[in-house]
């Protein structure tokens, strides 16, 4: 037990009345000498069995001990009856032959379409190449599924929570270690993307992270990295997070940090900054992290952290409030009312919130055991269940920290990254675009097997989303193996347009999975006309004027690419004159800027805005001659690179200067293409010279390289690597130039209108 710093005694999980408003602890328990925690609720009511899923949480009990944790097992797995193993022992056996067989199919001419004559030299070929290095990858199960890289905080917060838990072991902190090291530039620092600017808080966690690996804090690495923290304004310049972070070991004062009570769970949803106020992965971030605010954990510091501060006599350095009459100003005075608050709070007030807290948690822990799909989210939820009594041993912790390994990738070096979030729906549904866009036959094995998979992954019970849709009807899809409670509007609509592109022996499940699908994307259309990613209308501005959100977006309003993907998908359903998909269409001719592009909301940027849109409006009906069209045609001609690609900088987020430089890359020159395309420009210069760069860029095995972050998770604040990206979309790209836009009338395959 050891002291917090506002005084009061906190015991790891034990749950000991010294804590205030700690959840008194269950009777039994795993852990030797450890108070169990409260015992699980109900398990959820069973859904419907789906390929790739572990059963009912009731039901699940991962292998090994916490502490003790192996190397990953394949994504998606955690199921243990005598049944699923037997199955995954056959589907293992099953896997060279499968993918021998699959290659080879892919070899056969009558697999791919031929090319049509006149086609330009190497095309055919690349998309040939491209198209067997694809189906290569592919699982066993039918899906798709490439690295998410972000940066190295994923890495050093796992270290720091292992730390903090008392389950560090050698071997996998020295692997963390050593990708960290390997990410560290020249001057010392780290980076949230490749080739960007040096971060500070990426820096300090790196650093710190370094240091609970054992390397010496007057090693040269270290010396430059804390010089350099110095410099620009040492841990008090950090963001929040970060600091909290800290605070767990004692290197920051919690009383330093903005104030979160964990009565915003009893807000109703009409309330301002109720937590269905934020966007649904800042929802499952906050609401763990109330209870670690109110509990105020300190765990001894293996050492000090002098050498991070600006001033380590004055670390926390006063800072001049702003004016009442701003919004800063006054939610900084509101933070200042809260810490009183929090001196005064009815003890039984503040014991019941951090219980519903609590439950809400439980509630919403995935049957893998992890909550959302997303790596932050589980980690601050086991650290705030330990802390409310939950032992190692019981089954939610365990569940817990057996989802969080699958998180790991183990590289060939050695070296050990953290994903934030895994992206198998979105990779296969994509995949499976491209794959049929490129010319492969439409009942292709792989192709049928990739729909069936995504069929078994069809999300049919309410999540949070029915908060503000109260009646509408469950269907879609998620982004990841196992996050039922927050389909994805974005992923739902590009399931659809995969699913239409195959050929499927059983025709009347994939309608009904459609059905149900379109269904719900239509309901969760926001009051403007246009789409959100998970949540319909979810637009306050007041969550990000919280001191405690400096960690990027904390809402999750509509935009311009999610929206143009659902537009896209209506008019393939043969919707594209329903009053909904007008409004979606009025709304995204009325978001383009001035210069003729769209902002990307969830990849980067304009490029990705435009290339969403473009092919959108012209599938739903707008000519390629609309004035809209135009503006958006001679801005993508205006960014093409000299070497005939396109590239656009995570920069131009912050400064829009950037809007559409960068280094070329294939995923950003393939949505350029996309857009060009869709607007009846095959036979211009750019489409040409862009094609050109595609094919003189490819490897020979059919793959390219793409170090550069094209994908966005919080613009500016949070990028994302994704390694399929390089490979879906230049196939997609590729295989629309040779044979044409996908599009037909509704309820025909797409590939009737035009099969060689």
């Amino acid at each position: 037990m050891t002291a917090t710093t506002d005084g009061s005694a906190e015991g790891a999980g034990a749950g000991s009345e010294s804590t205030p408003g700690a959840v008194p602890p269950g009777p039994t328990g795993r852990t030797a000498g450890l108070a169990a925690g409260p015992p699980a609720p109900p398990p959820a009511p069973h859904a419907p069995a789906r390929s790739g899923r572990a059963g009912p949480r009731g039901e699940y009990a991962p292998p090994g001990v916490p502490g003790l944790l192996g190397r990953p097992t394949r994504p998606g797995t955690g199921r243990t009856t005598p049944r699923d193993a037997a199955r995954d022992t056959a589907r293992d056996t099953a896997r060279d032959t499968m993918r021998d067989t699959v290659r080879d199919a892919a070899r056969t001419t009558a697999d791919l379409r031929r090319p049509p004559d006149g086609t330009r030299p190497g095309v055919y070929e690349a998309a040939a190449r491209a198209t067997r290095n694809l189906l290569d990858r592919q699982d066993p199960e039918g899906w798709w599924k490439g690295d998410l890289e972000t940066n190295v905080t994923m890495d050093a917060e796992d270290l720091l929570l292992r730390q903090f838990l008392g389950i560090q072991d050698e071997a996998t902190t020295r692997a963390a270690a050593l990708f960290i090291r390997g990410e560290q530039r020249e001057d010392g620092t780290w980076a949230t993307f490749h080739g960007g600017p040096p971060e500070l808080s990426a820096t300090i966690e790196a650093y710190v992270a370094l240091r609970l690996a054992g390397d010496a804090p007057d090693a040269p690495h270290m010396t430059r990295a804390s010089a350099w923290i110095r410099a620009h304004g040492g841990i008090a310049a950090a963001r929040v997070f970060t600091r909290i972070w800290l605070a767990l070991f004692g290197w920051w004062n919690w009383e330093h940090l903005p104030e979160l009570p964990p009565e915003l769970v009893f807000l109703p949803p009409w309330v301002p900054l109720n937590i269905y106020d934020f966007g649904c992965w800042a929802r499952q971030t906050i609401v763990p992290l109330t209870v670690v605010s109110a509990l105020r954990p300190v765990r001894p510091a293996p050492f000090t952290l002098d050498e991070l501060h600006a001033d380590a006599r004055t670390p926390n350095p006063a800072r001049r409030l702003a004016p009442l009459t701003s919004w800063d100003g006054a939610f900084q005075r509101m933070d200042k009312a809260l810490h009183v608050y929090r001196r005064f709070a009815p003890r039984r007030l503040r014991k019941a919130a951090m219980a519903g807290a609590g439950r809400w948690i439980v509630e919403r822990q995935e049957n893998d055991g992890c909550w959302g799909g997303i790596q932050p989210p589980a980690v601050y939820s086991v650290i705030a269940l330990h802390l409310l009594g939950y032992d190692l041993g019981h089954p939610v912790m365990r569940a817990g920290l057996e989802s969080l390994e699958r998180f790991a990738v183990w590289r060939a070096d050695g070296a050990r990254m953290i994903e934030a979030c895994q992206s198998p729906v979105w990779d296969t549904c994509l995949a499976a675009i491209a794959l049929a866009d490129a010319g492969l036959r439409p009942d292709h094995p792989a192709l049928v097997k990739a729909a069936d998979w995504m069929l078994g992954e069809e999300i049919v019970r309410t999540g949070d989303w029915a908060v503000r849709r109260p009646g509408l009807a469950p269907g879609g899809w998620a982004f990841e193996f196992h996050n039922d409670t927050y389909p994805d509007i974005d992923d739902t609509a590009e399931v659809v347009l995969a699913l239409r592109r195959i050929k499927h022996p059983d025709p009347a499940r994939v309608e009904g999975a459609i059905a149900r699908g379109v269904s719900w994307t239509l309901g969760m259309q926001s009051r403007n006309g246009a789409w959100g990613a998970f949540d319909a209308d979810n637009t306050s501005p007041l969550p990000n004027k919280l001191p405690f959100c400096d960690f990027g977006e904390v809402i999750d309003p509509p935009s311009a690419d999610v929206t143009a993907h659902v537009v896209e998908m209506l008019a393939f359903e043969g919707r594209a004159g329903d009053a909904r998909t007008r409004r979606g269409i009025a709304w995204l001719l009325a978001e383009q800027e001035r210069s003729g592009a769209w902002f990307g909301r969830w990849g980067t940027n304009y490029v990705y805005g435009t290339g969403s849109v473009v092919p959108a409006l012209v599938a739903a009906g707008i000519a390629p001659g609309h004035p809209a069209i135009r503006r958006a045609v001679r801005w993508l001609e205006s960014v093409q690179n000299e070497d005939g690609g396109w590239g656009e900088d995570q920069r131009s987020y912050k400064d829009p200067s950037w809007a559409g430089k960068g280094a070329s890359t294939p995923s950003q020159t393939a949505w350029a293409l996309m857009a060009l395309l869709s607007a009846g420009e095959r036979e211009g210069k750019a489409v040409e010279r862009g094609v050109a760069h595609l094919v003189e860029t490819q490897k020979e095995d059919g793959t390219w390289d793409e170090p550069y972050f094209t994908g966005t998770g919080f613009p500016w604040d949070f990028s994302i690597n994704y390694h399929l990206y390089r490979q879906v979309f230049p196939l997609t790209a590729l295989g629309r130039y040779l044979y044409g836009e996908p599009f037909a009338p509704a309820g025909a395959h797409p590939a009737a209108a035009g099969e060689a």
